[in-house]
């Protein structure tokens, strides 16, 4: 979404400099340099300057910008399309997890979802889900984003995410840096549409146990003591890194998020960079195995810092635990 703020708000500034330079033009006034004015239509605002050069009849008949302005234009347009699909283009990953149940579950995780928009009401997002028919959905934090927060997308989401599967929820580290009012109520709308909140607790699912960690506990976590071998435990948490946390607390299935897939997937060499800037970060996507340990990393669904995925689509995530 930070990209897509940032052409509405680039292309508007173009396309209104150009029409206050015009203006200056018939006053006699001082004047917008040319070099200003092309440099707004380099920084991505070459539609707005575009339609400001026909809408103000401004600049036409000189050939740098009756080139250049255009020749901007169109190569925007094939890049905005190429990162519109790469951000939204929504792909599903299924994997198979035997833990011993007798009676199968479904499970879709939702990761990173960073306050990006999927259809009106997140209606294309919900739609997939709802295809997927999972018997839980969930919610491994950053539902949304420190940034550029928009309690009302993630809201969104949860209110058709509950009318599908019950919905269960641990939060990330962008939740751990908001504060406040806004907050608070947010967290007491999700509780109120049904989602279960799984910050250091647990519940008993029967023939399982659903676990989660909070972000902020990571670190020095002591909220619950290792679960014993009665049951399989599926645990939620937000960061990948943490495997010998997870595998002292008894932990049969880890499902986690927070790197993104690395931003940008290079062939051959991985994940680009995490959120915590470390390059190539070895868990970046996919399952991976420590002794009994199944760990799951979701490449999720939004961006934060870095406004743009590569070869590194928007991902749910499902997991047939048998």
């Amino acid at each position: 979404m930070i990209l897509v703020y940032w052409l509405i708000l680039v292309n508007l500034a173009a396309f209104i400099l150009y029409g206050m330079d015009k203006s200056y033009a018939k006053k006699g006034a001082r004047r917008i340099p040319e070099k200003t004015l092309l440099l707004w239509a380099f920084l991505g605002g070459s539609i707005g300057a575009f339609l400001g050069m026909k809408v103000f009849h401004h600049k036409t008949l000189k050939p740098k910008f009756a080139v250049t302005v255009p020749l901007l234009m169109v190569l925007e347009l094939v890049i905005c399309g190429f990162c519109l699909f790469q951000n939204y283009r929504l792909t599903t990953s299924t994997y198979d997890v035997d833990l011993g149940l007798s009676d199968d579950i479904k499970i879709v995780q939702v990761s990173d979802l960073h306050n990006q928009f999927f259809g009106i009401r997140q209606s294309v997002l919900l739609d997939q889900i709802e295809a997927i028919d999972p018997d839980i959905i969930v919610v491994t934090g950053d539902i949304v984003d420190s940034t550029h927060t928009s309690y009302s997308i993630a809201m969104d989401f949860i209110e058709g995410a509950v009318k599908i599967a019950p919905v269960y929820y641990v939060t990330g580290n962008h939740e751990n840096r908001l504060h406040g009012d806004k907050l608070d109520k947010f967290y007491d709308d999700m509780r109120a549409s049904g989602v279960v909140f799984l910050d250091d607790t647990y519940a008993d699912m029967g023939e399982y146990t659903l676990a989660g960690i909070a972000d902020s506990s990571l670190e020095s976590f002591d909220a619950y003591p290792a679960f014993g071998d009665e049951k399989p435990v599926v645990m939620l948490a937000h960061e990948p890194d943490y495997v010998s946390l997870y595998q002292s607390l008894g932990a049969d299935l880890v499902l986690t998020g927070h790197v993104h897939g690395g931003q940008i997937i290079i062939p051959g060499k991985g994940g680009l960079l995490s959120p915590d800037f470390t390059f190539f970060p070895e868990l970046y996507e996919g399952m991976h195995s420590y002794g009994s340990m199944t760990l799951i990393v979701s490449r999720g669904l939004g961006n934060s810092v870095a406004p743009v995925r590569i070869n590194n689509f928007p991902e749910l995530v499902v997991i047939n635990v048998t």
